[in-house]
């Protein structure tokens, strides 16, 4: 192999890898308080300005993707808890998950201008229904949650998540959990 493709191979993992740094350190700050600040990004990151701009030109570019990845990573946890566990217990552990998920959500469309708020929760209100959805029809299949659960349902019952601060969402949230998924469970 040459040692320029060596080189190009190294370059793409090292971008990776500062792409996955920024997301990180973006998803730390953003709910700190004030506006994320891009140059406060870099310095979390340990990278210079233009590295960021390369793979973020804009905040509210960076905002999107870090949102983006909460979702993809929400929405992939859903097989993975479900090949783990029995349905009823994967939907409990995925709601412990949901619960994160909410805490990026309503910090990120927090710092966001309305029109891309509506654009990101578009992207995610699909893929998230169809985790939901996966999971009920497990527990429908083996009988574990009703039959006439939706995954609409469900996230209409969650919405709630980014309207609670922290405090409040740790204290309620594992309780408001379990009296979703037992109020999920079917009845013999």
């Amino acid at each position: 192999m040459s040692a320029s493709v060596e080189s190009g191979g190294s370059r793409r993992a090292d971008a990776q890898r500062n792409r996955e740094r920024i997301l990180q350190a973006a998803r730390e700050l953003v709910h700190e308080p004030g506006e994320l600040k891009l140059n406060a990004v870099a310095k979390a990151c340990g990278i210079g300005q233009g590295t960021l701009y390369r793979h973020f030109p804009t905040r509210e570019d960076l905002l999107a993707e870090v949102y983006r990845r909460d979702v993809e990573d929400l929405v992939a946890a859903a097989p993975r808890l479900l090949e783990q566990h029995r349905p009823p217990a994967a939907l409990a552990a995925w709601f412990d998950r949901v619960a994160a998920y909410a805490r990026v959500k309503r910090d990120v469309f927090a710092a966001v201008e309305a029109a891309m708020w509506r654009d990101l929760a578009a992207h995610s209100l699909g893929p998230i229904g169809e985790a939901v959805e996966l999971l009920l029809a497990a527990g429908r299949s083996d009988g574990s949650l009703r039959a006439d659960a939706e995954a609409r349902d469900v996230i209409v019952l969650i919405s709630w998540l980014t309207r609670l601060d922290d405090a409040e969402l740790d204290a309620r949230g594992p309780r408001l959990f379990s009296i979703l998924v037992d109020g999920l469970r079917a009845r013999a």
